[in-house]
């Protein structure tokens, strides 16, 4: 497991012909049929990068609604859009329920569809006489027609096997014709036309000797290969062209060959290849994975103890030798190669040597890097918890890319139980990651600061954190005006967030300026909120002045619910038919001394439902009855002046602000007072607006700019 770390929470294709680990075989334009349900969708493509993601990452850090088991998922495989699980488990249930709600039995075994999160209708129960039953590895064949499962069982849907099994995936049925006894759990498959290649803490296959890895025909068969590891097999995978095997595992020896935990072989007589001599990977580790492509195979490593090596390894398969490795602490149990990027499943917690992050006394359990370069690490950050108390508390343990649809998509399986960077969400054994589109908003710009300098005011800044962006741009607006005064671009990792700052030069003698920043991803796709304010005011004797109120009282009311009050809620709502109105008051300054008011704005964001833009006009006129906050309803309402003081056209946006010229003569004549405003409209298309309860950054602002004769 890698040096053990307290754990916690951060914060709030290959060529055709041969695909992947047996688990990710699959058969190009194959119709899967399983039962009356007919599962199709596109083979994992050329890996396009996500829509505002950091290139060359090609997932988003976005985890999409996936149903749960409850319990470990230890394997992975994909064939056609359907992705199947294997693992330690009784039950699934939807996302979003909590364990013991909603449950379907699923015994060790579930199929999904790689687009919805949702199961299919291939139901196998993997069981066993005594003990505890378990599916530890899982391949397709490379025609799509047949999945093999392998672990510790004895029968698949009351069908005798011995700890591994074949199903017809035409109608989700066990292989009759496939019997192989092996007589201890098996934890690694690969599969080629005519063979089964299969890892595990055997002895024996079929009543015949064989150390730990052992081949069999796609008939049953028992074949003479045998490479005669002394101590557990975890991973394997035939190369490319099929001439060879790669082992992975605990051993020290094959046959008299000393390779530690790693190892090439003949993939017809087993015949050793290459082997790796002592300290290429350190005694106390072990390769729990492995993964290829077109040009190298890579490698998922655990460690016992301190100064151990959990990092991953990337070899070529030319001559096998070693291309890079990283040495990040934090033992990796399953590696996944998609496009030009290695994605990996550990509880990294410690890549300093690496020129990464340092210790955090806490752990990153998915990471992504290049496949031709460790460093620096890719910005691909989603993250999940440890598991419960009772696991090893590895976390992820499986990973494979599927594509349904057009898009490809990044499913997990592990002990997980929570998804961190979603807001420590409730999610236990599977998460999946879409090619896109990315949704998540950079976090909100803090630590803001504002301080006059030489030429200047200077802005400072912390920078954001974004899963899977590292490059953000940066707005900052001033006083409430709706165009940035300055824009720039810079790198941060949740590990790494410089201070960003620039010096406005523009600014007036003698006045107040309030600063908010922005951070939106590539493309501007995803926008944060305004940060909180940071005023200054500049020395010397203005020429003018931007004074910005937030309401002192804000509220709407509803047609619907004549009797209803809405004073505390945290949005606002305007809309004709069906009536909402929104009533706002500011406490207005007078005049600074010498200057007259020229000109008057007010800035309303729109909120994140999903109903909340409207593309109907909204007009902002004054009111002339009485009201309060707390006890204002549709029955009560004030009444309205006529006159039109501004209109917002439309809104469609969510989470973004919008500004409205006001008519400044009417503004001027309640300078030093109350003022009191109201949002209404003569449309169908409800507006959902943020109020002052939901935080300064939200909140309406009306912004007043005074200037000298």
């Amino acid at each position: 497991m890698g040096s053990g770390m307290a754990r916690l929470i951060r914060r709030p294709g290959r060529p055709p012909g041969r695909r992947g680990r047996g688990r990710r075989a699959a058969a190009l334009g194959a119709a899967l049929t399983l039962a009356v349900t007919a599962w199709t969708g596109a083979q994992v493509g050329s890996a396009p990068e996500a829509a505002a993601t950091t290139p060359p990452v090609g997932f988003t850090a976005d985890d999409l609604p996936t149903w749960q088991t409850n319990g470990v998922v230890w394997a992975l495989a994909q064939s056609d859009g359907v992705v199947f699980a294997g693992g330690t488990f009784s039950a699934i249930r939807p996302p979003g329920a909590e364990a013991g709600t909603d449950e379907d039995p699923a015994l060790n075994f579930a199929a999904f569809d790689a687009a919805t999160g949702q199961p299919t209708g291939c139901s196998l129960d993997f069981t066993v006489g005594s003990g505890t039953a378990t599916v530890r590895a899982l391949a397709v064949s490379p025609d799509g027609g047949t999945l093999y499962a392998g672990g510790r069982f004895g029968a698949v849907n009351g069908t005798g096997v011995s700890n591994l099994a074949a199903i017809d995936l035409a109608d989700c049925s066990v292989d009759t014709g496939f019997r192989v006894a092996v007589s201890a759990t098996v934890r690694a498959l690969d599969v080629t036309a005519d063979t089964v290649y299969l890892g595990g803490d055997f002895t024996t296959v079929e009543g015949e000797s064989r150390g730990r890895f052992a081949a069999v025909g796609t008939d049953g068969t028992l074949k003479p290969w045998d490479p005669r590891a002394d101590k557990p097999g975890r991973a394997l995978e035939v190369t490319p062209d099929g001439e060879d095997v790669i082992l992975g595992g605990d051993f020290d020896y094959l046959g008299w060959s000393y390779s530690h935990a790693l190892a090439v072989v003949d993939a017809g007589d087993a015949s050793l290849t290459k082997r790796y001599g002592w300290g290429f990977i350190d005694r106390t580790s072990v390769v729990k994975g492995l993964a290829t492509d077109a040009t190298g195979f890579y490698t998922a490593n655990e460690g016992t103890g301190g100064g151990v090596f959990d990092g991953r390894i990337a070899l070529d398969l030319d001559d096998f030798g070693q291309r890079w490795r990283d040495t990040c602490l934090g033992a990796t149990q399953d590696v996944e190669v998609h496009g030009s990027v290695l994605y990996s499943a550990s509880h990294a917690h410690n890549c300093r040597s690496m020129g990464q992050f340092p210790e955090l006394n806490e752990r990153q359990h998915l990471l992504a890097e290049h496949v031709d370069d460790p460093t620096p690490l890719l910005s691909w950050f989603p993250d999940t918890d440890d598991g419960p108390s009772g696991t090893e508390q590895i976390g992820p343990r499986a990973m494979v890319a599927s594509a349904k649809g057009g898009t490809d998509y990044m499913w997990v399986g592990g002990e997980f139980t929570r998804i961190v960077t979603h807001g420590n969400m409730k999610q236990q054994g599977l998460v999946r990651f879409a090619g896109g589109p990315d949704t998540g908003d950079p976090s909100v710009p803090d630590q803001v600061t504002a301080a006059n300098v030489s030429g200047g005011v200077k802005v400072s800044w912390r920078a954001s954190i974004d899963e899977d962006d590292s490059r953000l741009t940066y707005r900052v607006y001033r006083n409430g005006s709706g165009t940035p005064v300055h824009t720039m671009t810079a790198d941060s990792l949740f590990w790494d967030r410089p201070t960003l700052s620039f010096t406005d030069t523009t600014v007036d003698g003698g006045t107040d300026y309030t600063y908010r920043i922005t951070a939106s991803d590539a493309g501007d796709a995803n926008t944060s909120s305004q940060s909180d304010g940071a005023s200054v005011t500049t020395p010397g004797t203005p020429s003018q002045t931007t004074v910005e109120r937030e309401p002192v009282a804000d509220a709407y009311v509803n047609g619907a619910a004549t009797s209803a009050t809405y004073g505390t809620h945290q949005q606002l709502a305007v809309r004709g038919s069906s009536a909402y109105e929104s009533y706002l008051r500011y406490e207005l300054p007078a005049a600074p001394g010498g200057m007259t008011l020229t000109e008057a704005k007010l800035t309303l964001t729109t909120s994140g439902e999903s109903y909340a833009g409207s593309a109907d006009s909204h007009r902002v006129v004054p009111v002339t009855g009485s009201w309060s906050e707390p006890d204002v309803t549709y029955a009560t309402r004030p009444s309205l002046g006529g006159t039109v003081l501004g209109t917002l056209p439309e809104a469609p946006a969510l989470n973004t602000a919008y500004t409205v010229e006001l008519d400044t003569a009417a503004v001027a004549a309640a300078l030093n007072g109350d003022y009191d405003i109201a949002l209404t409209s003569e449309g169908t298309d409800s507006l959902w607006l943020w109020a002052h309860e939901a935080g300064s950054s939200r909140s309406p602002k009306l912004s007043l700019t005074f200037e000298a004769p």
